[in-house]
């Protein structure tokens, strides 16, 4: 599959994907909207990726997007270039039964900021930072931004860095629980490389499983998580990488995990 606006490889178990508009900050127009969504397709169906890393080339990782690309589209619905472009991406991230690494190496801003809180984990580079920049062109969030903030930071910060549009720097962002790590940018690389190492050989169905589970958890009370944990760990107790687990662990020895 060849790509224009985004680059997609695939090494030892590990795609990733970079947003390849640098000349704009890796700003969306439509084509990698859809190519985005075309490569997390891909790294659905293919079975020796067990885990996707999500960047941005040059010193962006995504400024939203393109103003300039619709600026002669007067009458472009907003609400369908959602439905088309981006609400397809947020849904395929969460749904990828595989975790995805951001590697935060610059600016997330407007649906560049949806697209960094919709990984699983995010690296940042100490000169990273987020912003929720729609207010500033009198839109509102969109993306899962609405969804996503609030449950990171509360509705009181939420709120302000909606509508204030106020930037957050890595290491703040990192205090409120928006990122999991922030690293100088010069070790960015290694930093992401740490924890890629652990998800490529970490037991990718139970992992998938629980990425469902903790998505579930934000609308069901206990009883409907206590049940729900019941059907996940009876489908995790018939995989491969349990009876691995179970044999290792008797042997004495670290556990080589199949992701099966």
């Amino acid at each position: 599959m060849s790509f224009e606006c985004i680059l997609y490889t695939v090494e030892a178990g590990v795609a990733t994907i970079t947003l390849n508009r640098p000349d704009v900050f890796n700003a969306f127009n439509d084509q990698q909207s859809y190519e985005l969504q075309d490569a997390l397709k891909q790294a659905k169906r293919d079975a020796e990726v067990r885990v996707v890393v999500l960047t941005g080339a040059g010193k962006a990782f995504c400024s939203g997007q393109d103003l300039k690309a619709i600026a002669q589209s007067e009458n472009r619905s907003l609400s369908e270039s959602l439905y088309k472009r981006y609400n397809p991406i947020i849904k395929a991230m969460r749904e990828l039964p595989k975790p995805i690494v951001c590697r935060l190496n610059g600016v997330a801003a407007g649906a560049g900021c949806s697209l960094a809180l919709a990984s699983d984990m995010i690296i940042a580079a100490e000169n990273a930072s987020l912003i929720e920049v729609f207010v500033n062109v009198g839109l509102v969030l969109d993306s899962g931004s609405s969804y996503f903030l609030p449950r990171l930071v509360g509705s009181a910060r939420a709120f302000e860095l909606s509508t204030m549009g106020s930037k957050v720097s890595a290491q703040k962002a990192l205090e409120w629980g928006m990122v999991n790590r922030v690293v100088p940018a010069e070790e960015l690389d290694a930093g992401v490389e740490e924890v890629v190492a652990y998800y490529r050989q970490a037991p990718t169905k139970a992992i998938a499983l629980m990425k469902t589970m903790l998505n579930k958890s934000f609308h069901s009370d206990l009883d409907t998580m206590l049940e729900y944990e019941a059907y996940c760990q009876e489908i995790a107790g018939r995989s491969e990488d349990y009876k691995e687990g179970v044999k290792a662990f008797n042997e004495k020895r670290k556990p080589e995990f199949k992701g099966r």
